[in-house]
């Protein structure tokens, strides 16, 4: 008995020599710096297109098969290198099977049939990644608060927790999202640290994405016109700083990195108001991939690019739908929009597309935003803005002071008096005489939206800086045809007046240029 005991005792001690020396392997400085090479290898890979799934495809289908074919499989073959995959129904509830949390997948859904199956569809989509080459990510959506006008997607954590919500419904913040979690609060942090944890640790995952997009509110100072506070800063960045911590420990484990990407404003004081210190998370390295954008752009792509690189992080700016209301906003949604506004991506030095809300795999442009070879041929139509600002206002008193970019669009438009002058820009990512050595010489038409015009001698035009002639009424546009050689690549001017002896004020309510290439 002696003998057995002192056998067991030896061997519990191997073991523990032996899981010392694994711990002590893995903190090492030099391990750290590994990890910190193979993330920054690993975050340099070519990815042409980023396609965010928001996980709506676990609802409707009823075998495995048909759930990859409602988004995924058709993706084979284009420009998507990446799919980011989102389980998020509402902070606190997901439709993978979490051990950190509530899972929300109903009964009949194919979100129960693949957890009934042993698996999840966290789980078949990482399946799918592995054997065709494409890269996965899971993405968080940090405060998502669908279940504000949806209760079916509240989760019983938030019903017996109501002191860890930002408000009820009898005290709404200015967003009226009462439902978002307050990272105030300890409790909060440490369940979403626990959900991205457990993810972490049982998933295969080559990273994870935290979405601060959805949605913009964290704490009660900006919820209720206020600003962010340092303590609210320093709580989020202590946050970020734990999962970093997570993820490299995990990879270290597994012996290949978890990359974090991460979704925010594209303005840094923007991002410091609500509780997000960018900067300093830039300068720490606690992330990987920078997604800039969502519900509203305030900066120049060029801006948010540059500051990226100047940390060896690369940039993916957020290409989604319009918020600009009605035909405008559909206008936005066309395929000619989205490919200026990609060709205006690739532009900025961006190191890629991400794309958000479009989730047809059959769509054309999966096929074609992700190279600027492939777009440069092709028909556009550019806008001096997409996606509509009235959003920053929405999550921050007076958001729209951090806007750099201009603003003309129905929701904001332009009123001239006879004799006034205004002048906006129009970004331009197209090199238009790139074909000229070939015969393809593109037709460029400026058009302006505007009511109140007389006639088409009421406006004067001038594309940077030369007067445009021979403009031309229809159905409400005034337009001119443009010589390519007015065109630069990247910002160019537009200067409205109205005639001094016009006798009505005009309102130019939208700005329009379109580009289509023909060999001549």
């Amino acid at each position: 008995m002696a003998l057995v005991q002192g056998f067991t005792v030896r061997w519990a001690l191997v073991l523990l020599a032996v899981v010392f020396m694994v711990a002590t392997h893995f903190s090492t400085p030099a391990r750290c710096e590994e990890m910190k090479e193979l993330r920054k290898q690993a975050a340099s890979r070519t990815r042409r297109i980023i396609f965010n799934n928001d996980g709506d495809d676990s609802w409707k289908p009823t075998t495995r098969q048909e759930f990859l074919d409602l988004r995924t499989t058709p993706l084979l073959g284009t420009h998507v290198d990446t799919i980011f995959y989102s389980t998020t129904q509402s902070f606190a509830y997901f439709s993978h099977n979490s051990r950190a949390c509530e899972v929300n997948a109903p009964e009949g859904t194919m979100a129960a049939r693949f957890i009934a199956q042993g698996t999840d569809n966290l789980e078949v989509m990482i399946d799918f990644c592995r054997q065709n080459g494409i890269e996965i990510f899971w993405s968080m959506r940090m405060n998502d608060t669908h279940d504000y006008s949806n209760p079916k997607m509240r989760p019983q954590w938030k019903l017996d927790h109501p002191e860890y919500l930002i408000g009820t419904e009898d005290n709404e913040p200015r967003c009226r999202t009462w439902t978002s979690a307050d990272f105030g609060h300890q409790e909060v942090r440490d369940k979403a640290f626990a959900i991205i944890e457990d993810v972490c640790k049982r998933y295969d995952v080559d990273g994870i994405e935290l979405d601060f997009f959805r949605h913009l509110c964290f704490f009660k100072g900006p919820a209720f016109s206020g600003e962010a506070s340092d303590e609210d800063r320093g709580l989020m960045t202590e946050l970020l700083q734990r999962v970093r911590a997570m993820c490299d420990q995990v990879g270290q484990e597994r012996g290949r990195p978890i990359l974090i990407a991460v979704r925010v404003p594209d303005a840094v004081g923007y991002c410091r108001a609500v509780g997000i210190d960018l900067q300093l998370w830039l300068e720490e390295g606690l992330f990987d991939i920078l997604i800039p954008t969502g519900y509203m752009k305030l900066s120049p792509w060029q801006d948010t690019v540059e500051l990226g690189h100047k940390y060896g992080v690369p940039v993916y700016p957020c290409l989604s739908d319009s918020r600009v209301k009605g035909e405008a906003g559909k206008a936005r949604n066309v395929l000619e929009a989205y490919r200026a506004r990609a060709m205006n991506v690739h532009n900025s030095g961006a190191d890629g597309v991400y794309i958000f809300n479009v989730f047809n795999p059959r769509h054309p442009l999966w096929s074609e935003l992700g190279e600027p070879q492939t777009l440069r041929g092709l028909a556009k139509h550019y806008y001096v803005n997409y996606r509509g600002i009235q959003h920053a206002n929405n999550y921050l008193l007076d958001g729209e002071r951090f806007l750099l970019v201009p603003t003309l669009d129905p929701q904001h438009p332009v009123s001239l008096q006879a004799g006034d002058e205004q002048a906006t820009s129009i970004a331009v990512g197209d090199d238009v005489l790139w074909g000229k050595d070939q015969g393809i010489v593109p037709e460029i038409i400026l058009r302006l939206q505007v009511t109140g015009l007389a006639g088409a001698d009421d406006m004067l035009v001038k594309f940077n800086g030369e007067a445009l002639a021979g403009g031309a009424i229809a159905d409400g546009w005034l337009e001119f045809a443009a010589a390519p050689e007015l065109v630069k690549q990247g910002e160019n001017s537009v200067e409205m007046a109205l005639a001094a002896g016009a006798k009505h004020e005009a309102v130019v309510h939208d700005l329009q240029m379109v580009i289509s290439y023909e060999k001549q």
